[in-house]
């Protein structure tokens, strides 16, 4: 297998204000190698382990510094998320003009940085070991140029399907043709329907991506990202979000939209019917002395869109409570926790020394959350009930890897939720935030869902607080697009960006900003047509 030849350095570029130029030739700072063998792979990375130890003191010191990730100031940096097609499907950046102009208002605000995913099904699409990431290429320069931050997110599963997702982008091709051979592959749920979103975990160290195991084609993708982006990690590049499931999020995809599988909100359902998940719980049960057990998953945990008391599972007295569920149900959350810590291991040896720090992504899942059993937790794999913390265990794992925790749904109040989904995002957000305290995890957060209303702001603000040391390190938002820059929007955020970099003490939104922010409001409302297509993206 030959890999895709990319140039052999990235130029900086002019950093002038005023427009945005590229170097002819994009050229990654070293060569890739597409290593044919588990032995030249070693071999590279103890090399480069050799090189690493120079920089440890360097790492450690950069650690608490880059990104706004740090413990000793009050100030929480905040980031926005580019558009999920900030990379058209063809592998060139999408309207550079428009994310230009877009990237210099941002900077107007005060804003820290932004946040792309780097989609596995875009860069490694022509075939395994095949990198192209020239359009993130030219998107670290133009971020450069104006003097932002980057959060990349390494997305090893498909965009299209869930909340939010605007564009279709599937795993790569090669990937899907290893599908359609083996369907086992993808997670499965008790009606064989097949999820192709994201590789089952339960196939994690099995040869079956072309005689990789898919920890093996995540490792590869990611030593091929940091070789070629050596140069800008630690500095335009704070930090590498490590996707690890559906969504980017460390969780099953136990609650699908395609095709109206699932609608909000319904329980979900378990996805460990494929042969490896299947072959794991029989192991676990026999090891126990139960083999009966290990025949199948519960019978009694009801469909997709059906509430907890509609089952014998997840009612208030239900199985979840029994012997059996208690057994399930660490074999499940344990099997979905063992995954993170694989992947995140490969990271952390991979991106140590860098000065990029390391985030992962956990999921909230707020509906359900009043009842005894969880249930919509439960089927994601987060083993969370009345009686048990399913988050302190995660809190616990990226800590121990220097990992920042990054949660959802911190936009969210009880009471905009309907009665009828016994949903709490509040108190859920308060047992992370006291899960990470106690692991000593830093605890970074974003919006669910697309909001600019001041009510979401302040309640962002209100997380990011805290006099008992578990606040937010950091906040990113969803998402840029035409809606944020809307004036009435615009001011919202200005303001929240302000606030935020005062440790959230000026709550009341002002009226004017002194950043000159309200100058390119104007600019984007004007009705030349131009100035609009540059601005809006």
């Amino acid at each position: 297998m030959r890999l895709r030849k990319v140039d052999k350095s990235l130029k900086p570029v002019d950093d002038s204000p005023s427009s945005v130029s590229f170097a002819h030739h994009l050229k990654p700072s070293c060569r890739l190698r597409a290593r044919n063998s588990s032995h030249d792979g070693q071999h590279s990375r103890e090399k480069a382990s050799v090189c690493d130890g120079r920089k440890d003191e360097k790492w450690e010191r950069l650690h608490a510094l880059v990104g706004g990730h740090s413990k000793k100031s009050n100030r929480v940096a905040v980031f926005v998320m580019l558009p999920l097609d900030a990379v058209s499907p063809g592998g060139s950046l999408n309207r550079p003009r428009a994310l230009n102009a877009s990237l210099m208002a941002l900077k107007s605000a005060g804003v820290e940085g932004v946040m792309v995913d780097a989609w596995w099904g875009l860069v490694e699409k022509d075939g395994p070991l095949s990198y192209n990431w020239r359009p993130y290429a030219e998107l670290v320069q133009m971020v450069q140029k104006h003097g932002l931050k980057l959060q990349v997110v390494v997305s090893f599963h498909q965009c299209g399907g869930n909340v939010g997702d605007s564009c279709s982008i599937p795993l790569p091709p090669w990937v899907l043709e290893e599908i359609s051979k083996n369907p086992d592959i993808v997670y499965t749920d008790r009606s064989g329907r097949r999820n192709p979103e994201y590789i089952s975990l339960g196939c994690d160290s099995l040869p079956v991506l072309r005689g990789r195991t898919p920890i093996q084609v995540y490792s590869d993708y990611m030593w091929s990202f940091r070789e070629t982006f050596r140069d800008y990690l630690g500095g335009v590049i704070v930090e590498i979000q490590v996707g690890m499931g559906p969504c980017g999020e460390l969780r099953y995809p136990s609650y699908p939209q395609t095709n109206g599988t699932w609608r909000y909100p319904g329980i979900g359902e378990f996805q460990c019917y494929d042969k490896y998940m299947r072959a794991s719980l029989e192991a676990s049960a026999e090891a126990i002395g139960k083999k009966e057990w290990g025949r199948s998953g519960p019978h009694d945990a009801g469909h997709y869109n059906q509430f907890p008391e509609e089952t014998g599972f997840f009612r208030r007295d239900g199985t979840w409570n029994s012997e059996y569920g208690q057994f399930f149900l660490e074999w499940y959350s344990g099997m979905l926790l063992e995954h993170g810590d694989r992947v995140l291991a490969a990271a952390e040896g991979i991106f140590k020394g860098t000065g990029a720090k390391l985030s992962g992504k956990v999921a909230g899942i707020h509906w359900h959350y009043r009842t005894r059993s969880h249930a919509a937790e439960l089927t994601a794999g987060y083993y969370n009930t009345r009686h048990r913390d399913g988050y302190l265990p995660i809190a616990r794992m990226m800590g121990k890897r220097g990992v920042v925790l990054n949660f959802t749904c911190m936009e969210m109040k009880d009471w905009e939720q309907p009665d009828y989904a016994n949903c709490s995002p509040e108190g859920l957000v308060r047992q992370v935030k006291m899960a990470s305290k106690t692991a000593g995890t830093e605890l970074a957060g974003e919006n669910a869902l697309e909001r600019y209303d001041e009510g979401a702001f302040a309640q962002v603000l209100a997380t990011s607080r805290s006099d008992a040391g578990n606040g937010l390190s950091a906040f990113t938002h969803l998402r840029m697009n035409k809606r944020l820059f809307e004036e009435g929007n615009w001011r919202n955020l200005v303001a929240f960006v302000k606030n935020m970099s005062e440790g959230g003490r000026n709550d009341k939104h002002s009226e004017y900003d002194s950043g000159h922010t309200k100058l390119y409001v104007g600019f984007i409302n004007k009705r030349n047509t131009k100035s609009q297509e540059a601005a809006l993206v």
